[in-house]
């Protein structure tokens, strides 16, 4: 049985009961009154991808860091929704139970797009907004791997019975000759140990829209359209070049979205940046938060 060590994720837990009655998790480290940092993770990670930021940050912020349905600590109830708009409502029911305000948000991946959401949909409560090797616009490029992955048939069955999306992402989310840990690994895998316990995985790579005829093209074109009103929002972008998901092309997205975005681009990194350069984007986000 794949182990957590409290070492590396030594935080309290916390739950709050959804509309549909299940149970979130969710990080909430540092100070109540301090300046909030709310973390959205993305596919097949989940707070656990976070862990080093809340350690480094929670002295001075309030770092909070959710974990979606059916991923991390969460609920995994099998007749589960896990779809964008969903997630959405759910991130948007934990500001609602938490009376955040003044959010910073830091995304990565499908985070993108769910805290995006959330963003639009509560633009008064953000205060400004970090970024990772993620997406929050309509786009129909999709690398092969991932494609393969969505296959009928033969996609549910690398995804839930091999639990091959995340068990790949733990070595492909790395640059070229970097390796896990073995304590790592079982981390980021821990959430995932059986068939069961992967459906908000599989449900992720099924409900990547890449049509407009996609259910979910329509969701992620309404947060797409809002990007705009975020202009005068502060932006910092952080992007690992070497990611084979969210390379380059999305970064440019982003450039061409908000010009006024402040980005580091790191050429060694890749999608799990903050495995290899999270002192890094820890010394740039807090002076970045204090100033914002």
């Amino acid at each position: 049985m794949v182990k957590l060590d409290p070492e590396l994720y030594p935080f309290k837990e916390n739950f709050f009961e959804t509309c549909e009655g299940s149970r979130l998790h969710y990080v909430d480290e540092g100070p109540r009154d301090g300046k909030i940092l709310l973390m959205v993770h993305g596919n097949p990670s989940w707070s656990f991808l976070y862990r080093d930021v809340i350690k480094t940050l929670s002295p001075q912020f309030r770092c909070i860091a959710i974990d979606h349905l059916g991923c991390g600590k969460s609920d995994q109830p099998m007749d589960g929704t896990y779809n964008l708009k969903n997630h959405v409502d759910r991130l948007c029911q934990l500001v609602d139970h938490l009376k955040l305000e003044n959010i910073t948000l830091l995304l990565h991946d499908w985070g993108g797009a769910i805290g995006m959401g959330m963003a639009t949909r509560f633009p008064h409560r953000i205060q400004a907004i970090s970024l990772f090797n993620t997406a929050a616009f309509t786009d129909t490029r999709i690398p092969l791997r991932i494609a393969v992955c969505r296959l009928p048939v033969l996609g549910p069955f690398l995804n839930l019975c091999l639990n091959a999306f995340a068990r790949a992402a733990t070595v492909m989310a790395l640059p070229k000759g970097v390796r896990m840990s073995a304590k790592v690994k079982s981390g980021f895998l821990y959430p995932y140990s059986n068939a069961a316990q992967r459906r908000a995985i599989n449900a992720f790579v099924q409900d990547i829209p890449m049509s407009p005829s996609h259910p979910t093209w329509g969701t992620l074109k309404e947060i797409e359209d809002g990007l705009e009103q975020f202009s005068s929002r502060p932006v910092k972008i952080f992007w690992g070049e070497q990611d084979f998901c969210f390379n380059p092309h999305f970064l440019e997205r982003w450039r061409k979205t908000w010009p006024h975005a402040d980005i580091h681009s790191f050429p060694s990194g890749s999608h799990y940046l903050l495995e290899t350069h999270g002192n890094e984007v820890c010394n740039l986000l807090t002076p970045w938060m204090k100033g914002n």
